[in-house]
């Protein structure tokens, strides 16, 4: 495990505010390390005649952050096989440190004198209350998808102008630009300073150094607001409540399906219209079936949209293990078999057929489609598209003889799935791509006459002429 590597916290401001414990410690070393000398209190003790060794020169010969702390704790480890070692780093050990995350995650013998955390200060400078909900972030590891935006946000590591300009760009996805912003440097110390500016001047306006951290004050607008799933969360979960809507309050899982439909197929004519508006629309029409029916679970006692969450999030990563695993794919073939095997595998029991699986109650066309892919999975079709069209011929000819048998119709119709199944074609959008050509030169025909006076042959011209059309 190696000798005793002790940790010590220079806090966030001067000399005259270090722990006395802590100064102590330092006074009695002959060498201390240190990760940064880019701190207030640093040239002072070197005034007292203290020795640093700081890691300053490896921030400039590496390329990420996370290969400086691998560095700095690779050479402390090693350093403290051979004695024991005191190591200084700015604020509290355990505010955001990342050298002191790896040191107690590779096992090294750590004790640590605590310094004052920058938090402190920040807080008295900005004059707020944590207690009310606040995070603190990396600015050089921003994740927007974890972001509280009705929270106070600190964001540490805005070291200059880039680091900013990025933070910057990317806060703008979630707050108004004019979103007002402080920008806190050397917190706590005589050279504090306070800068409060809309968001989209961050980058041009202020001056940032290691020293800097932003506040983010939590968002009111309810513009924005809107966006957030927590909002969406609450508004469904107000609509079930008691003071909520008479009509939303008596629905049930089963009450809902037809509109899980509904909505769904409109979702799909607006991906059919490539209307991008409409498809922001009616997915929002979806989620709203999800959120309905998650409500209902919670309702219940039964589950809630995080149980939902998190099965789906389960199955996508346990589904994947080409991406998440350390499983190997050719193709997009091998992903679609892998999915299924471990498909089987989840489903626990043997399947009484091998088409098992397939939904009842969907499109037949759909249907058809998926019937055949099962079986086919075993071999059970031609060779080639010829054996097909020959089985197409033979269904044609059959219904020919007994026009008026509709199972004559439906094994017409599974032919033709099976061969576009073989081409790599949809029969189900298929069949949707000509019922919507077929509606727009029916209303072009509409639009050049009066279908009660036309003949069919007028009708076929017209026709012909909107085909010409491209319609």
């Amino acid at each position: 495990m190696g000798y005793t590597i002790t940790v010590v916290g220079l806090g966030s401001g001067e000399l005259n505010q270090l722990p006395l414990g802590v100064y102590r410690h330092l006074k009695q070393q002959p060498l201390v390390w240190l990760r940064t000398k880019e701190h207030p209190v640093v040239s002072e003790l070197e005034s007292e005649g203290l020795v640093f060794e700081s890691f300053d020169s490896i921030y400039e010969s590496s390329d990420t952050f996370e290969d400086v702390y691998d560095r700095i704790v690779e050479t402390l480890m090693n350093k403290s096989e051979e004695m024991a070692i005191t190591y200084a780093v700015p604020g509290h050990p355990f505010v955001a440190e990342r050298t002191v995350e790896l040191l107690v995650g590779r096992g090294a013998n750590i004790h640590v004198l605590g310094g004052q955390s920058f938090l402190d200060a920040m807080f008295q400078a900005l004059q707020i209350d944590p207690i009310n909900g606040f995070q603190l972030l990396d600015a050089t590891a921003l994740d927007l998808e974890r972001l509280q935006v009705t929270q106070h946000v600190l964001i540490g590591q805005v070291y200059d102008g880039f680091v900013a300009g990025d933070v910057k760009v990317q806060l703008m996805e979630r707050y108004p630009d004019e979103h007002p912003v402080t920008l806190v440097t050397a917190a706590g110390t005589t050279q504090e300073r306070i800068e409060r500016i809309p968001l989209f001047e961050m980058d041009r306006m202020a001056k940032v150094n290691n020293l800097t951290t932003l506040y983010v004050p939590p968002l009111t607008d309810e513009a924005y607001l809107a966006k957030d799933f927590a909002t969406l969360k609450q508004i469904i979960a107000t609509l079930r409540g008691p003071e909520g809507c008479p009509w939303d309050r008596k629905q049930t899982h089963e009450s809902l399906r037809k509109y899980l439909l509904e909505e769904a197929y409109e979702l799909i004519e607006a991906i059919n219209a490539e209307d991008d508006d409409a498809i922001i629309e009616e997915l929002g029409d979806v989620l709203l079936q999800v959120m309905l029916h998650a409500q209902i679970g919670a309702d219940e006692g039964y589950f809630d949209i995080r149980d939902v969450i998190g099965a789906i999030s389960e199955k996508m990563v346990r589904r994947h293990p080409h991406v998440f695993g350390d499983v190997t794919v050719e193709d997009a073939s091998d992903v679609v078999k892998n999915w299924n095997t471990i498909k089987q595998a989840e489903k626990g029991e043997k399947k009484q057929s091998h088409l098992d699986g397939v939904l009842v109650d969907q499109p037949s066309l759909m249907r058809a489609e998926q019937l055949q892919k099962k079986a086919a999975q075993i071999g059970f079709e031609w060779d080639d598209v010829s054996g097909a069209f020959e089985k197409l011929e033979e269904e044609l000819n059959e219904w020919r003889e007994e026009l008026g048998d509709e199972s004559e119709l439906g094994d017409v119709l599974f032919s033709i799935v099976n061969i576009a199944r073989y081409v790599g074609l949809n029969a189900e959008q298929a069949l949707e791509q000509t019922n919507r050509k077929f509606k727009r030169r029916f209303e072009y025909i509409e639009a050049n006459g009066e279908l009660q006076q036309m003949t069919l042959e007028q009708m076929d011209a017209l026709w012909n002429e909107a085909k010409e059309k491209g319609l």
